[in-house]
């Protein structure tokens, strides 16, 4: 079938507007002449298959989409994205979502193939109208899901998720006040990115926000989530998502069993705040929320704050030594989880990719994976 120019001019302009690349800057990266990467754009010219993979390495996505006939690509989720909070999303952060989109293509396409990712897809029927309803059931339904009980408390946010079919990866964003967003990829499922630059237990908190919009929210292809300052009070859906995080990681029921909260000294509050992986002030409104405490108690317990260095990174293994902490922690803010890691691997290992397409999955270049995987004490085969 002949390669439909026309269509491939659109996608590949679309591509660069949602970028916000010139065609200075895509040539200055891919190694295409400005002239060419126009005449590509102008439908005037057919790109070589050597070209196609470079434009869609580039634009991280798969190469089968510029051949195919096919419309509907996750720029079509991106697109509403940006033209919705353009304004919130610098070229950078552009950049970040589009690579946060192919990590989630990734996973799901290794997740498809390889043996022992079974996953357990969680469907949530809301009833009645009450929004804060919705989020305090769904939290109840999907701990009981995960097998639970009304007072355990789970430590692990992001295999919790996992489990029930979201993909989950963290990256930096420069703007700090979008603290997660949710996607519906037409390939990948639901996908939700946390912003690496919050607190490790904001982090968690937002990673069991966006999951709410993930289930509450399924009319809805795209949400971006805003911290406290930027989000308002009237939006119900926002209610509702904080609802399901406050309820899924501090279940009520678990909080009526903590000793007396209102008599609480400042290392009270601090001990139990560690206890749950939560920040004070998420764990002060759900206490307030569950009766448990007046206002006045709420305003004492969020003016004191756990230490950063007492928090605990779920998804760094105990013990590391510190440059070994430090560059693990700087793979996480690539979106480079354990979990990742070891699907991407595994497929390595058992020949379902190559080194090459390793690198891809992993953002790096050839030298870059090199390095990565001696963080992990890995190594690519001799042939490799």
């Amino acid at each position: 079938m002949a390669l439909d120019l026309s269509l491939l001019a659109s996608k590949l302009k679309k591509y660069r507007e949602q970028f916000q690349a010139s065609l200075t800057e895509v040539s200055a990266a891919t190694g295409i002449p400005e002239d060419i990467l126009s005449a590509f754009e102008e439908g005037q010219r057919q790109p070589t298959g050597d070209e196609i993979l470079i434009l869609a390495d580039y634009y991280k996505c798969d190469y089968k989409f510029f051949i195919s006939g096919e419309r509907v690509a996750p720029f079509e989720e991106t697109e509403t994205l940006f033209r919705t909070h353009g304004e919130e999303f610098s070229k950078e952060d552009r950049r970040v979502v589009q690579e946060f989109l192919f990590l989630c293509e990734c996973e799901e396409f290794l997740m498809r193939l390889l043996p022992g990712y079974d996953r357990s897809p969680f469907d949530f029927e809301k009833t009645g109208s009450i929004y804060k309803q919705h989020g305090e059931q769904a939290a109840v339904a999907l701990r009981r899901h995960l097998g639970y009980s009304s007072i355990e408390v789970g430590m692990n946010v992001y295999d919790d998720l996992r489990r029930i079919g979201l993909h989950v990866f963290r990256r930096e964003l420069m703007n700090s006040t979008i603290s997660g967003l949710y996607i519906k990829h037409p390939y990948a499922g639901k996908c939700v990115l946390v912003n690496y630059s919050e607190d490790v237990y904001r982090q968690r908190f937002s990673a069991a926000h966006e999951a709410g919009h993930a289930i509450l929210d399924s009319d809805k292809n795209v949400v971006v989530s805003f911290t406290a300052g930027r989000w308002k009070g009237s939006d119900l859906s926002e209610v509702r998502a904080n609802t399901f995080a406050s309820c899924y990681l501090m279940p009520p029921e678990f909080l009526r069993r903590i000793p007396d909260a209102r008599r609480w000294d400042s290392q009270k509050a601090i001990e139990w705040a560690g206890k749950l992986r939560v920040s004070t002030e998420a764990l002060a409104y759900a206490l307030r929320d569950a009766g448990l405490i007046a206002a006045e108690a709420v305003e004492a317990i969020k003016a004191v704050k756990v230490s950063a260095t007492d928090k605990v990174e779920p998804e760094l293994p105990v013990g590391l030594a510190p440059k070994s902490l430090q560059r693990r922690k700087e793979l996480l803010r690539r979106g480079l989880s354990s979990f990742y890691f070891e699907l991407c691997f595994g497929a390595y290992e058992e020949g379902i990719i190559s080194a090459g397409r390793l690198a891809e999955m992993f953002l790096l270049d050839q030298d870059e994976l090199s390095e990565v995987l001696q963080v992990y004490g890995r190594s690519l085969s001799y042939a490799d």
